[in-house]
């Protein structure tokens, strides 16, 4: 009974012959040993990635740890704080000078006066107006003024003024027949007439 019960279990079954069960089997299995296989190639990629990210992960770490060596110490901070005093200590005395100047020359203006030229120095051998005049004929005059750096007719009037005695620009041109007041050079000699 046994071997009946095992022959109807085999005819029932119909067990494919084994000959094709083994092309079959070895077929999905060299097809899932392909997809493994894929599987392993694609995870050590992505271990390969994960490892590469791990370490540039790292270096970033340890840059952002260390300085950049664009930074300033205390000293640093000080010596700038330092600096910047001493240039606006500079800028006030500038402003305190321009300030000053911008009066004066709002004096002058207001006054009515002209702006000072360079100080004209009559020479000091000259003595007082009446002894200093010479006699040329029917003229008076006084020594002759030596032409100075920067000189102008106006600044040796100005000049003579200073020293009590009226002189006008005309006067000198009359004394003086040719001058030319833009070519006067340093040592040339002036007549000024007396008043």
């Amino acid at each position: 009974m046994k071997r009946f019960l095992f022959v109807a279990l085999l005819s029932v079954l119909a067990v494919p012959s084994p000959a094709a069960a083994d092309a079959a089997t070895d077929e999905k299995l060299s097809q899932l040993t392909g997809k493994i296989e894929d599987l392993i190639a694609s995870q050590e990629a992505q271990r390969k990635r994960i490892s590469e990210l791990s370490k540039e992960i790292d270096n970033l770490r340890e840059q952002m740890g260390k300085p950049s060596g664009n930074y300033a110490d205390k000293e640093d901070l000080k010596r700038l704080g330092e600096a910047i005093k001493e240039v606006d200590k500079k800028r006030l005395e500038d402003y305190d000078k321009i300030h000053k100047d911008l009066l004066k020359i709002g004096n002058l203006a207001s006054s009515g006066g002209s702006t000072p030229g360079p100080k004209r120095t009559i020479p000091s051998e000259t003595p007082p107006p009446d002894k200093d005049k010479v006699s040329t004929g029917d003229k008076a005059t006084f020594e002759p003024y030596v032409v100075q750096a920067g000189d102008t007719l106006d600044a040796i009037v100005q000049a003579y003024k200073a020293k009590n005695i009226k002189i006008t620009v005309a006067q000198i041109m009359k004394a003086n027949p040719g001058l030319v007041p833009e070519k006067m050079h340093v040592g040339q000699k002036i007549t000024i007439p007396a008043p």
